[in-house]
């Protein structure tokens, strides 16, 4: 179901059922504030994506949002004016969340970023996968994944998650630090930043956007759609040692010089 609202607080308390939240609720807020997107959970709230209108594509990014919760009978709260929610469902008559190709705004190239221990096992496998595909073949030990803290939904175990910046750096320091660690200046002990190949990936009909993340579901081969693997000796970095700043700087201003210049001439 999905419930449309002109004001909403982050409380514990569902303003439709006046109940807390269960897992059955998701939450997107529109604003103007200067950041881009937020995801999380706050004072007990269900998890929320927030949206910028400084986003310039933010109507596809509230249809994605709608048009993935849906299928997967998710309820939503939408925190938008009516003019704004009429706005974007024009927009985005024609599109879906799982639709095969790029659009103009998306970028060809994301990186996921992984553990050294964890980047070695992918070697072996040939492929990423999910947490909960981890678990099920016996290959993770953990309890709960680093994004439990930020009140990811556990729906979200099921995907392997891709961006860019430096998130994916952020997601490792947190790993190895047992705790949400957002300070990109920390030191850590980085492992790989793996660049793929999002358009071909698309075209596959592996990707889908729920409105914040661009993810793929359970596993994804590293052929053909790994582009290059960065750690600190390829990148050029004198230290095992770095911080994620530094290492996402380092790896992506390689990529962009000798990497680039070849594989994106053929996406």
């Amino acid at each position: 179901m999905l419930y449309r609202v002109d004001t909403f607080k982050e409380t514990n308390i569902n303003p439709i059922t006046q109940k807390k939240y269960d897992d059955s609720w998701i939450i997107y807020i529109l604003n103007n504030e200067p950041y881009k997107m937020f995801v999380g959970s706050v004072n007990g709230c269900a998890y929320t994506l927030k949206v910028s209108k400084n986003v310039s594509y933010w109507e596809m990014t509230l249809g994605d949002f709608i048009s993935y919760n849906s299928s997967i009978g998710k309820n939503m709260i939408l925190a938008v004016s009516e003019n704004d929610y009429q706005k974007a469902i024009k927009k985005y008559k024609g599109h879906s969340h799982n639709e095969k190709y790029l659009r103009e705004y998306e970028e060809p190239v994301l990186v996921h970023s992984t553990t050294k221990e964890n980047y070695e096992n992918i070697l072996k496998d040939g492929c990423l996968k999910s947490w909960n595909q981890l678990h099920r073949e016996g290959f993770c030990t953990e309890k709960e994944p680093i994004g439990k803290q930020l009140g990811d939904p556990v729906e979200l175990r099921d995907f392997i998650l891709f961006g860019n910046g430096i998130t994916g750096e952020i997601v490792v320091s947190s790993k190895q630090s047992h705790k949400i660690l957002m300070d990109e200046n920390i030191e850590y002990r980085p492992g790989a930043r793996l660049y793929f190949n999002v358009k071909k990936m698309a075209e596959d009909g592996l990707i889908i956007r729920d409105g914040g993340e661009i993810k793929v579901k359970d596993t994804l081969p590293l052929k053909p759609y790994l582009l290059w693997a960065a750690t600190c000796a390829n990148t050029g970095l004198d230290s095992e040692i770095s911080t994620p700043k530094i290492f996402a700087q380092a790896a992506d201003k390689y990529f962009r010089k000798n990497i680039a210049s070849t594989c994106i001439k053929k996406l």
